[in-house]
């Protein structure tokens, strides 16, 4: 099969990784920057010019969208689908899970344990905003934010007060979250493939440091996880419509609680600490969405379908 890497950095460790899986496993790769995709939207034929060359014959693509391009990148993804080539990750699913706020009400919504949050958009809600959420210390995030960077650890109530009217006052938007102080500065990586979770590590971060992200210098190790930690990253995965998602989790007294859930993972982690396959599992998925017919269903004569256009869940494929 021929399968499109839609990703800006065709050197960094996942794309390798994935190209490497591809030819592995017999499939043909290619890498394509989605910055330098022309969208082409014309009646009945809409298409994708990339230097210069209109892309055709792909099979399936597997997006690798960062954060600061998100909407260029979907819309990418989403001529991928109108052209009929399958995707390991939805771009409507992409969307779902970057917006923290959007992801987190769904994922309420469906039952999915979670830290205490709250967000407003008025100053003077704050000293009962940071009540809602159990009181200082809390966490305050951006939702814009990556990687460990916008979250900030208020120890005080007068603290969080300050910080919030200051990235308020900066229009900037944010999420207030109850502090776990029982993870001790720790979260869980759970990375799931097509409804399975096909490796796990524990992200401890650095002495000093409450955020486990590796790429704030925390370090990741295999780990085993529980019943309930499995099924909170598969219910999670499937709230947000995801075929392939890293969901990050706290431990806590009342069990396990998602932080995010990630639709671009990173695979160079995960598959040092686990020695897990995890590229190879990704490539596998994609190709037997790839190489799966689509049924034409034929309904029954007199029944009715029903379709739900608001749905914020795409259905199962």
């Amino acid at each position: 099969m021929k399968l499109a890497i839609l990703s800006r950095e065709p050197n960094s460790y996942s794309t390798k990784r994935l190209v490497a899986a591809a030819v592995a496993l017999g499939h043909e790769a290619v890498v394509i920057d989605h910055l330098q995709c022309n969208l082409v939207l014309e009646k009945g034929k809409p298409g994708i010019i990339y230097k210069g060359e209109r892309l055709e014959g792909f099979d399936a693509i597997i997006p690798r969208i960062g954060a600061s391009v998100t909407f260029y990148g979907t819309a990418v993804v989403r001529q991928f689908e109108m052209m009929k080539v399958r995707t390991a990750i939805d771009s409507q699913a992409i969307v779902r899970s970057r917006d923290k706020l959007r992801s987190m009400q769904i994922l309420s919504r469906a039952g999915v344990g979670m830290p205490k949050t709250a967000f407003t958009n008025f100053s003077a809600d704050v000293p009962a905003m940071i009540e809602q959420v159990g009181g200082a210390p809390v966490i305050i995030k951006l939702l814009e934010g990556t990687q460990g960077l916008g979250v900030v650890l208020a120890e005080s109530a007068k603290a969080a007060q300050s910080v919030i009217e200051a990235f308020h006052n900066l229009k900037a938007r944010i999420i207030v979250q109850e502090f776990i102080a029982e993870s001790k500065g720790a979260d869980l990586r759970a990375f799931v493939v097509d409804g399975e979770v096909v490796g796990a590590m524990k992200r401890q971060g650095k002495e000093g440091e409450f955020r486990s992200n590796l790429h704030r210098g925390g370090s990741g190790t295999l780990v085993k996880l529980t019943r309930a930690e499995k099924a909170a990253a598969l219910l999670a995965t499937k709230a947000l419509g995801l075929g392939v998602a890293g969901v990050d989790m706290l431990q806590s007294k009342r069990g396990p609680l998602v932080l995010e859930v990630n639709s671009s993972p990173g695979l160079e982690g995960i598959e040092k600490a686990t020695g897990q396959d995890i590229a190879g599992r990704i490539i596998e998925y994609t190709a037997a969405l790839a190489s799966k017919k689509k049924a034409k269903a034929k309904p029954q004569k007199g029944a009715t379908q029903a379709v739900d256009a608001q749905s914020d869940v795409p259905a199962g494929k």
